[in-house]
């Protein structure tokens, strides 16, 4: 796991974790507090959690100084539905990981490329035609990354990504 430099005055992304009520409208509140405060948001995964106590964590990464991801904190723990707001990148280890599907067209030795790449990524083969792939693929962003970068080369069509499902380390729940 590498190491975080933090460094007051720059910018770097943070996961933001965020348990809510499981109830219409509150994506769009937690979503509304972002963009109408000009904060971007380049990945959003939302899931129900606890099925019985009707709560989902919404799980954001965004980029920012400290000033500003401290700012997000503070206004996201004034929402209603909002019970608990964690900042996965500065609070101790966490674990994180995206799915993407990764389509490749290709014949010949771009054919054999894209299988020889694949099999250096650990991607599974889940639907195979006489000209394309597609790839399914887990792991931390910057590997997703990584693999599209080289696939673009080979003859990459499209890419479905799930966005980033990150969760503390240790026995604490959210």
């Amino acid at each position: 796991m590498a190491m975080l430099v933090v460094k007051e005055g720059k910018a770097f992304p943070h996961t933001v974790s965020v348990l809510v009520d499981n109830d219409p409208g509150v994506l769009a509140r937690v979503i509304g507090l972002f963009s109408g405060r000009g904060y971007n948001i380049e990945s959003l995964t939302v899931s129900e959690v606890d099925e019985e106590a009707h709560l989902s964590r919404i799980t954001i990464v965004t980029s920012g100084t400290l000033q500003v991801i401290e700012q997000i904190k503070a206004q996201l723990e004034r929402l209603i539905p909002v019970h608990r707001v964690a900042d996965l990148t500065l609070e101790g280890p966490s674990v994180e990981r995206e799915l993407a599907l990764v389509k490749v067209a290709g014949t010949g030795e771009k054919r054999l490329e894209a299988m020889r790449l694949a099999d250096i990524f650990r991607a599974r083969v889940l639907d195979a035609t006489p000209e394309s792939f597609v790839f399914e693929l887990t792991g931390t962003s910057d590997k997703i990354g990584a693999f599209v970068s080289l696939m673009r080369r080979v003859g990459l069509v499209e890419i479905a990504c799930t966005g980033v499902a990150a969760i503390k380390r240790g026995p604490e729940a959210l």
